[in-house]
């Protein structure tokens, strides 16, 4: 049986991502650590779900900032995506916490799904979906 561990996101600063994701989403770090080359904070979502903040220090910035359309033309993962409880609720407290707003709550072409888009204070594309009955 397999199924996703977590995600790995590359940022420039791992603590204010780590921060940040706590504030929005409830994100919890479950340990650190640092190579000569990275800092790393592996954590997960209330739900279990693992997200692995990756900070390189050589790194360079990727394809932020983009819309959903836009990233698309780079090939790789263009964006991570949440399932939420209430997706208008979500939308407006991730803002609210410092998130862009991209694309807000619509239906998605899913059937029987509502999705919104925002840039995390990266510009990292971050999807909130919500079932029918989270709208």
């Amino acid at each position: 049986m397999n199924r996703l561990h977590h995600v790995g996101l590359s940022v420039a600063d791992v603590e204010a991502a780590a921060e940040w994701y706590g504030r929005a989403f409830g994100y919890e770090v479950s340990f650190r650590a640092e190579t000569p080359t990275m800092r790393v904070a592996m954590g997960a979502l209330p739900d279990g779900t693992g997200l692995e903040l990756l900070e390189r220090f050589d790194s360079a910035p990727g394809a932020q900032g983009l819309q959903p359309d836009a990233a698309l033309l780079h090939r790789g993962w263009g964006h991570i995506a949440l399932l939420v409880d209430d997706l208008d609720e979500t939308y407006a407290r991730v803002v609210d916490a410092g998130a862009s707003p991209v694309w807000p709550p619509r239906s998605s072409p899913e059937p029987g799904v509502s999705m919104a888009f925002v840039h995390d204070p990266e510009g990292n594309l971050v999807e909130l979906l919500a079932r029918d009955g989270g709208r």
